[in-house]
């Protein structure tokens, strides 16, 4: 059957729509879990914009995180899957100094925008500050380890290295069971861990390395901090 001027118009239009759904996805796609305090840098931009990810005002009030949804949306929408699978504790080999952020590019590439250098929104904390780490599929962790930037290291100009890091806090083997649950932000499990980070000043960077529990499944979150 021939098709009429309408249909020839609204086909199109219907198909260029169903491919923008499939595309972008309202919310995260699985549940794993980040850093929500201080909170990551995909977290932060999801939080801050995904209500309004396409609004341009975000280009002069947050760039960093107008070029990450510009670079991949769905790093956004899936904040809480950044991590690599078997890596079986060699971080330093499975990722590569300047690609700390994205994992080493993991998930295809999906989260490299995480990894440029430039001024990211960063939370205000004292030199005694906890990180909040979200657990929503209750993996448990065999440990997590809390490094920060050491001072000297400039975030708004320098790419993050594993030399420039300072281990300052872990924590050992912890089921979700003695995570504390909660409701709010998420439904999931949350661990609290205090960090003391003596002597800086300024902007730094939190990075975190959660190795989880049910199975060979390395997390890694870059969050950015301005110590006052």
């Amino acid at each position: 059957m021939k098709a009429t001027g309408r249909q020839r118009f609204v086909l199109p239009a219907i198909i260029a729509l169903a491919a923008a759904l499939l595309t972008v996805t309202p919310g995260p796609a699985s549940a794993h879990g980040t850093t929500i305090d201080a909170p990551s840098r995909n977290y932060g931009c999801w939080a801050r914009w995904g209500n309004q990810f396409q609004n341009p005002a975000m280009q002069t009030q947050d760039p960093m995180c107008w070029q990450a949804w510009q670079t991949d949306t769905n790093a956004m929408w899936n904040w809480n899957g950044l991590y690599r699978e078997n890596v079986q504790g060699n971080h330093q080999a499975a990722i590569p100094n300047g690609q700390l952020c994205s994992a080493g590019r993991t998930g295809d590439g999906r989260y490299r925008a995480m990894d440029n250098i430039g001024n990211w929104q960063a939370k205000n904390v004292s030199r005694s500050f906890t990180v909040q780490l979200l657990d929503q599929a209750g993996h448990g962790a065999d440990y997590i380890r809390l490094y920060v930037t050491r001072q000297g290291f400039n975030p708004l100009t320098q790419a993050l290295g594993w030399s420039n890091l300072e281990l300052l806090a872990q924590v050992g083997y912890t089921p979700s069971a003695q995570w504390t649950r909660v409701t709010t932000p998420f439904n999931g499990f949350q661990m609290n861990i205090p960090v003391t980070a003596n002597g800086r000043t300024g902007r730094h960077m939190v990075y975190a390395v959660w190795q989880a529990s049910h199975m060979d499944q390395s997390f890694y979150f870059c969050s950015d901090v301005n110590f006052v």
